[in-house]
């Protein structure tokens, strides 16, 4: 049974380049927050390993990389913080305030 999805658009979502629409979706399909079996390992085209978890829309299929920022971001999302924004403005989605509790999880670090 073939996939009517397949011929999506990938878009690999940093959360830099993170915009209202899709935070939307991820909130939308995660409401209590993603866990573990949510998310998609794969390595990318400098055979890096990323962690991301997938929203879709009608002609794009969106792989937003996992970090603190985005889970933190998507617990306190507010709709009314962007109706000021565009959609896919990637300016409007603004890094969280870190506590010394949340620590950025980077898949890249360096061990001493």
């Amino acid at each position: 049974m073939g996939n009517k999805k397949d011929n999506l658009k990938r878009v690999i979502v940093d959360f830099k380049k993170l915009t209202p629409e899709i935070l939307s979706l991820l909130v939308e399909k995660y409401p209590d927050g993603y866990d573990d079996d949510n998310i998609i390992t794969f390595k990318n085209a400098n055979n890096e390993i990323v962690e991301a978890v997938e929203v879709t829309t009608s002609d794009t299929k969106y792989l937003v990389k996992v970090s603190t920022k985005l889970q933190i971001t998507m617990e306190n999302y507010d709709e009314d913080d962007y109706e000021d924004f565009e959609g896919d403005d990637p300016d409007a989605v603004q890094d969280p305030e870190l506590g010394d509790d949340d620590v950025e999880v980077e898949l890249d670090e360096e061990e001493d």
